[in-house]
């Protein structure tokens, strides 16, 4: 197994990109707003009547967020007042400078100055859970409540490549290399993006291990970054891959929806500790974050939700920068423009909120790939143990989704990726020997 200890991250971000922009992104600073905001829109809803019996253990928790699109559920479920509405009126939502800090502050708990849960990339609450990338290598287990979204991320170039215009074949940008070790960013190793953009090279011949040099970088900081010339291509969430081409700095090769149709991306998740301490508080969480993806997803809702989102004690981006994008509107950059592309971010459609098991499996799958995880991990096993869709089933039950809308599984069945290359959740390692290049 190879995983990136600490150290080893902590020196390849401040080796290889922009020094003084990553010391300030990776510091543990972060800012805090409560159930009840100073400005806040006005409450959607008053409070429910609240059955004594089914009252949340706690009135409050604290989550972190990173300054990304996907982000929105947390953020409307505060700013609306759903956490309020179900009983959870002392929650904090706290902006982390990056992944690495929202891990830390996991593992902290808020009890100890941290957050109790997170808009989480979904392979992170693996990691915790096995312990690859926490102190010493010690399992902090996390639950997964709801998947946050599906789509919605992207792979941008920077302006050098322009015209070879390259899309979701690779083989262009391997050409362009020409040999040479360039950086490109993610944000975080095993996370989403960097399965994004590893799954992208790989299927074009291009080894993201020895072809070229896969960083992390936090990702309000991708745009500055490819501006100073620190690196040549990221793979980021929105706004950022729009802000890229807003700013002239480069554009998007491809959205991820065009890698893996409707694929998981962000999640809901807690410490396990704390949902098996306050599962009536885990419950009503997962209450009021589905309620803010429904409303999240309808369209005449997006342009309220990028006014809010923008503001600067969350995304500090112009309104302007996230909804075209949000509504499906996709200008790549290089001509291209999509005026409805379906693969555009979904909080609530087509079941983007359920979080599958057989998506859960696909993350480790993929980390195995990579040597973040070791071959003989147990992955039903560690899915088992992360995924709550029962809290989810229950949750959603309460609020009224229609039986229609809880998916009678928690498999979506065999995927198929844009290169021909499907996944069964049943037969993962039949998955993994069809792929050409790779680690394990």
């Amino acid at each position: 197994m190879s995983n990136l200890s600490r150290r080893k991250f902590i020196i390849t971000v401040g080796a290889t990109a922009a020094g003084t922009l990553l010391a300030h992104g990776c510091s543990s600073g972060s800012t805090t707003s409560s159930a009840t905001p100073s400005g806040a829109t006005p409450n959607a809803a008053p409070a429910v009547n609240i059955n004594p019996a089914d009252a949340p253990e706690v009135t409050g928790a604290t989550l972190g967020f990173i300054a990304l699109t996907d982000a929105a559920p947390l953020i409307i479920a505060l700013e609306k007042g759903y956490f309020t509405k179900y009983g959870m009126k002392d929650v904090k939502i706290t902006k982390q400078a990056s992944w690495p800090v929202t891990r830390d502050n996991l593992e902290l708990g808020s009890d100890k100055g941290g957050i109790d849960g997170a808009h989480l990339l979904s392979p992170m609450a693996h990691q915790m859970t096995l312990g690859t990338i926490t102190k010493g290598n010690q399992p902090v287990p996390m639950n997964i409540l709801a998947r946050l979204n599906t789509n919605g991320q992207g792979i941008s170039l920077g302006k050098k490549y322009l015209d070879l215009k390259i899309g979701t074949d690779s083989k262009p940008f391997k050409a362009a290399l020409a040999n040479q070790k360039v950086p490109i960013a993610m944000t975080f190793p095993g996370g989403t993006h960097d399965l994004w953009i590893r799954y992208w090279l790989a299927a074009g011949g291009i080894n993201p291990d020895t072809d070229v040099s896969v960083i992390p970088v936090p990702p309000p900081q991708m745009v500055a970054n490819m501006k100073s010339g620190s690196m040549e291509a990221f793979c980021v969430g929105e706004p950022w891959n729009a802000q890229l081409i807003a700013q002239k700095v480069g554009y998007s090769a491809l959205i991820t929806g065009e890698l893996w149709k409707d694929h998981p991306e962000k999640a809901l998740t807690l410490r396990a500790d704390w949902v098996a301490k306050n599962p009536k508080a885990a419950k009503a969480l997962t209450m009021a974050v589905l309620e803010s993806q429904q409303w999240c997803e309808k369209p005449e809702n997006k342009e309220e939700m990028c006014q809010i989102i923008g503001k600067d004690r969350w995304l500090k981006v112009p309104a302007a920068d996230i909804v075209a994008r949000s509504k499906g509107q996709i200008d790549y950059g290089t001509g291209r423009v999509e005026a409805a592309s379906p693969l555009a971010m979904k909080f609530w459609a087509d079941n983007a909120s359920y979080p599958y098991k057989s998506h859960d499996a696909w993350f480790i799958t993929e980390n195995i790939r990579w040597g973040y995880m070791p071959a003989n991990t147990d992955i039903k096993g560690t899915v088992d143990k992360v995924n709550r869709e029962d809290i989810w089933k229950a949750a959603a039950t309460a609020i009224g989704v229609p039986a229609a809308q809880i998916p009678a599984t928690t498999s979506r069945g065999v995927e198929t990726f844009f290169d021909g290359i499907k996944f069964d959740p049943e037969k993962p390692e039949e998955y993994l020997k069809s792929l050409a290049i790779k680690k394990a």
